[in-house]
């Protein structure tokens, strides 16, 4: 994990998620997406709304990712484990 985008979901910077390959999410669910327009990929928790996609991020300073075409967003897969080096050990 590269950032704080998902820091209140104790998802932190350096962390590694283990993931669930899925090609599909349901609202809620925290997923690894691909966004083919900006070319990255992120992990963010997953709202199909209106036809649109929000990928919301669990740190209350950042603002959501607004989708407008489903299209550009790919899931790649489900977050399932959360591992976490200890400092200092």
């Amino acid at each position: 994990v590269q950032g704080d985008s998902m820091i209140d979901a104790m998802v932190n910077d350096g962390d590694i998620v283990i993931m669930r390959s899925v090609n599909r999410a349901e609202n809620g669910e925290m997923v690894a997406v691909w966004l083919s327009d900006r070319d990255e990929t992120t992990l963010k928790y997953f709202y199909n709304e209106n036809g649109k996609v929000r990928l919301q991020p669990a740190n209350p300073t950042m603002k959501p990712i607004i989708i407008d075409n489903p299209a550009q967003v790919q899931v790649q897969g489900k977050v399932v484990l959360v591992i976490r080096r200890m400092e200092g050990v």
